[in-house]
């Protein structure tokens, strides 16, 4: 959330960099980052990528000072020598990277041999409790008991129940080993952030291809999870498959809110021209690149992505563009050459770039489509918006109107609550009381949202 993690993370390895050596595992897109944070702030330690020169010596030769930094793939993928040796200081940055206990990824993590461990994240609890777990399990393994037990005394009561006895108790035994600092605590070093919805009205094509979609959309998820053939489990409600199903139907929906040439490419023909988020989203790009402004613009769909794209080769406008297959190495160039002034515009894959990044050349944000999980939407501001920024940081978020795009706004409140209710005190000074709207909607819910 760039709130000073990394320089902390730095710090302590300094302290503990006589005892030997200090391993850090990130996202690949900001390895290239911490190498440069490293060496500027923390001079005297010798830094080493994973992904570069001789990678067996590097693990058997890193000693007091060393600090070997590793993608969380090329870890999963080298899992045996990672194990293998001791290390001093672990540090896990992104941690909801293994958010899921049960992944490949997150039984790598867990098994590193480490003196020390650290893991930084600006969102350890995004969707479900389980995630905070799976972070402690690292950091602490016992500390939370078996998955089993800790949804038995803790997830159960508190996102189904709204138990508050249970949030504090919680609360209480993790705050020793939690160190969270706030955008709140920090406002003499960030300047304001804005936060603006810019509703845009479809094309009438749009608009009734996207009724179109919507009404046969919920006429397959009714079928799916109320019709007489649907498979039910032993307590009644819908199988996965159902869920899995309307799932789908949702991500249809999404797609065509943002442009209907995402799910039917032929309206390309009838429509003659872009779609309207897109002209209105060049439309303010070019009048912020104008007024000396720059832009980061974030999209979890790349071939949308590619659409704007697009328009801003139409409008004249330079830029920048990083998404999942952007190598490493290109991927630090980009950012670098964005920093130093080159491209009024970035445009950004949510997995790609959503987090990590140090991006302040830029003052606006850009959420082209909002999603699910409200936690993702703050680490992409955070891209701008964090320490270093000078400048006041305005996010536009683009909303198609009368669209699925505005029901998911609603459903950011409970998630917040979610995580601010742990992770926070309340006025008695235990956790926040945290009700059933936190919990993730249940597949009811999800199939509500396609009636209107």
């Amino acid at each position: 959330m760039g709130l000073g993690k990394t320089l902390q993370a730095l710090a302590v390895m300094l302290a503990r960099a006589d005892g030997g050596a200090a391993l850090v595992i990130a996202p690949t897109s900001v390895c290239g980052n911490w190498a440069e944070e490293a060496r500027r702030f923390a001079p005297t330690l010798r830094v080493h990528i994973y992904a570069e020169g001789e990678r067996a010596a590097l693990l058997e030769q890193a000693g007091p000072h060393d600090v070997v930094i590793v993608s969380y793939t090329l870890l999963l993928q080298a899992r045996e020598a990672f194990c293998q040796r001791e290390w001093h200081t672990v540090v896990a940055d992104e941690a909801q990277a293994f958010k899921n206990a049960a992944t490949k990824r997150s039984q790598a993590v867990f098994e590193l041999r480490a003196d020390f461990r650290m893991a930084l994240s600006g969102t350890p609890v995004e969707n479900r409790l389980a995630e905070l777990w799976s972070i402690m399990r690292f950091c602490n393994p016992g500390l939370l008991g078996s998955l089993v037990r800790f949804n038995e005394h803790f997830a159960v009561p508190i996102e189904r129940n709204g138990v508050r006895e249970a949030a504090q108790r919680l609360r209480r035994m993790i705050a020793p080993f939690v160190l969270r600092r706030t955008k709140a605590q920090v406002l003499d070093e960030l300047p304001p952030r804005t936060e603006l919805v810019l509703r845009i009205e479809q094309d009438p094509i749009e608009a009734a291809h996207y009724e179109a979609l919507r009404r046969q959309a919920l006429a397959e998820a009714e079928a799916v999870v109320k019709g007489p053939k649907a498979r039910k489990t032993p307590a009644g409600q819908p199988a996965a498959e159902a869920r899995i199903h309307v799932l789908a139907q949702l991500m249809r929906m999404r797609r065509a809110a943002c442009d209907a040439r995402l799910v039917t490419p032929e309206l390309q023909l009838e429509l003659g021209q872009a779609g309207a988020k897109v002209r209105a989203f060049v439309q303010l790009a070019g009048e912020l690149a104008a007024n000396g402004h720059k832009t980061l613009v974030f999209s979890q769909f790349v071939d949308f992505l590619q659409l704007l794209r697009r328009g801003l080769d139409e409008a004249g406008l330079a830029w920048q563009y990083l998404d999942g297959a952007t190598p490493a190495a290109e991927r630090t160039r980009r950012v670098a050459a964005f920093q130093a002034g080159e491209g009024d515009v970035f445009l950004i894959s949510l997995k790609a770039g959503g987090f990590g990044l140090n991006l302040t050349a830029a003052d606006y944000v850009i959420i082209a489509d909002p999603w699910w999980n409200p936690a993702a939407e703050d680490q992409a501001m955070g891209r701008a918006h964090r320490i270093g920024q000078q400048r006041p940081v305005t996010v536009y978020r683009l909303i198609s109107a009368g669209t699925i795009e505005e029901r998911i706004l609603t459903l950011h409140h409970g998630k917040r609550a979610l995580a601010d209710g742990i992770l926070e005190a309340g006025e008695d000074g235990g956790a926040g009381f945290i009700g059933t709207a936190a919990a993730l909607p249940d597949i009811d819910e999800l199939v509500g949202l396609l009636r209107s």
